[in-house]
């Protein structure tokens, strides 16, 4: 059966990739930060803004958003690059990724709020770490620089916090109730490209925080 084509509308998304048969894709820090590297070179490359991303050792989650109708060709040429470092440090043949990676578009500001606070409580929710401040990669660590990384300046949380690291940690470390993720998610893939004409309204996003 023939794949089902992805829909593909500017705005926001969640982007999950996994390593095939769950088998790590970063295994020492070095990997790590080529990931972030490339990643963040290639979004220049396609007009993409980071909002929050973490790299766990078998798999990743990103918070983006879109200008245009680009993701699949963004998430090529990120995917395909990273195999071909991976596969050569390692001598190592074969695919690296599991299959597609998974997309699902942010259709509201209550599921945008939900996404930064379960992307970046990964480590804490696998027991990584104890506190946040303690795992180096995931924007959250970037978050609380002086300095913030040119691929971090327009995400949401550099937009309406800047440099006010206090805040950050507040929002960032607040309970989610992730049960909802899942509704969210279902929600989020019946969404028809005709009928998408807006993004998350983030000034009720700032309200609500």
């Amino acid at each position: 059966m023939a794949r089902r084509p992805r829909i593909e509308i500017a705005g926001y998304y969640h982007i999950v990739n996994r390593g095939v048969a769950q088998q790590a894709i970063f295994r020492e820090p070095s990997d790590y930060e080529y990931f972030e590297e490339l990643m963040c070179f290639t979004m220049q490359s396609y007009g993409i803004t980071l909002h929050n991303y973490c790299l766990m050792g078998n798999h990743y989650h990103l918070l983006i958003e879109t200008a245009q109708e680009n993701l699949s060709k963004f998430m090529r040429q990120l995917g395909m690059n990273y195999a071909i470092y991976f596969n050569k440090k390692y001598k190592r043949v074969g695919h690296l990724w599991q299959g597609r990676f998974k997309s699902w578009f942010v259709t509201d500001e209550a599921y945008l709020y939900t996404l930064m606070l379960y992307i970046e409580q990964n480590p804490l929710k696998s027991n990584i770490v104890k506190v946040l401040e303690e795992y180096p990669y995931s924007s959250y660590h970037y978050f609380l620089q002086k300095e913030i990384p040119e691929c971090l300046q327009q995400s949401w949380m550099i937009q309406n916090h800047g440099n006010d690291t206090e805040a950050i940690r507040e929002m960032l470390n607040s309970k989610a109730d992730y049960s909802v993720l899942q509704e969210l998610k279902q929600a989020s893939s019946l969404v028809e490209a005709p009928n998408v004409e807006k993004k998350p309204d983030i000034d009720k996003l700032k309200k609500d925080i």
